[in-house]
């Protein structure tokens, strides 16, 4: 799926992509101010197929999984960063939100036309006609994506034992 980069910094902590204040509202609310403080308009501004790419340390603070539900639900392909808090990395994956890490975006302005590809581990730069390797993920947790985050895989394999007449 292809979409743009919206790109931010460094330190991007869970309060801006899930504001407190709008906690009680549910996912649809929070996803509407997600980011706000940061880039305003960036909820209205998102499209299915977008990738957010940011610098180091992404989705510290809290652990509060609706960080990266807000994102999810705002249709994001996924972020690329140069490294993430671990706390969000889990939760984006356990909610089927890919999160892949880069050893560099220098190559990445704002608005650029990218592709990004789980399963190759790459962030293609589309109209640069560049691909950008991204720290592979292992089998079992882009299975996991593949299926939707951890639920639905559990589910899944739940369903697949209970045909075969095993459980594990």
């Amino acid at each position: 799926m292809s979409g743009r980069a919206f790109l931010f910094g460094d330190d991007v902590d869970t309060d801006q992509l899930a504001p407190g204040a709008f906690m009680s509202g549910g996912i649809e609310a929070l996803a509407a101010h997600c980011l706000e403080g940061l880039r305003p308009g960036f909820a209205e501004q998102v499209k299915a197929g977008d990738v957010l790419v940011a610098g180091w340390n992404f989705g510290m603070g809290s652990s509060r999984e609706q960080a990266a539900e807000a994102l999810k639900h705002l249709g994001l392909a996924g972020v690329v960063a140069l490294s993430f808090a671990g706390i969000f990395y889990r939760n984006a994956i356990n909610l089927g939100l890919p999160v892949l890490v880069a050893d560099d975006l220098a190559d990445v302005a704002d608005g650029d036309a990218v592709e990004l590809d789980v399963e190759a581990g790459q962030l293609r730069l589309t109209q640069k006609d560049k691909a950008l390797p991204l720290e592979p993920l292992p089998d079992n947790l882009k299975q996991l994506l593949a299926d939707g985050g951890l639920v639905p895989h559990l589910k899944k394999r739940f369903a697949a034992a209970r045909r075969e007449g095993t459980a594990s």
